[in-house]
């Protein structure tokens, strides 16, 4: 039997690319932040309680899981849908997705709204980049 030789630019060649998943997760990142740092600030005397592990325990798993999906959006946009050709207009692409993924990692073991935020502000920086490449002048929404 002969071989078909075909190619991909990804393993399911849908093409349809959109930096909008990251976005959401990133969102929930910084949410899921903003309440651990909430339920500590207002349960400094009772931190011990089975309730407060409990909702604790369930936002850290939360943040975690949706720090590594934006990571894997992320890393997506960047492996599968940056061509050489887009490194003429960004000649930072490597270092943006770098530094967003390594946010994506900070993240899921810190609880700090500082890197929350920048996670979102590097998250928006990749969501106008991708739309410009594609020559589309799409608005930054945020879902929260």
């Amino acid at each position: 039997m002969t071989a078909i030789e075909a190619s991909a630019h990804c393993d399911g060649p849908c093409g349809v690319y959109d930096p909008a998943s990251a976005r959401v997760a990133a969102e929930a990142v910084q949410s899921m932040t903003k309440k651990m740092l909430t339920l500590a600030a207002n349960h400094s005397t009772d931190t011990g309680s089975a309730a407060y592990i409990n909702t604790m325990s369930r936002y850290a798993a939360i943040k975690e899981e949706e720090a590594h999906k934006c990571k894997e959006e992320l890393l997506v946009l960047w492996t599968d849908f940056f061509k050489p050709q887009h490194l003429e207009e960004n000649p930072d692409i490597h270092t943006i997705f770098w530094q967003a993924a390594k946010l994506c990692s900070a993240c899921k073991v810190e609880v700090s709204s500082e890197h929350a935020q920048e996670l979102m502000d590097a998250v928006e920086h990749i969501h106008n980049m991708f739309w410009k490449v594609k020559g589309r002048d799409v608005p930054w929404i945020r879902a929260s």
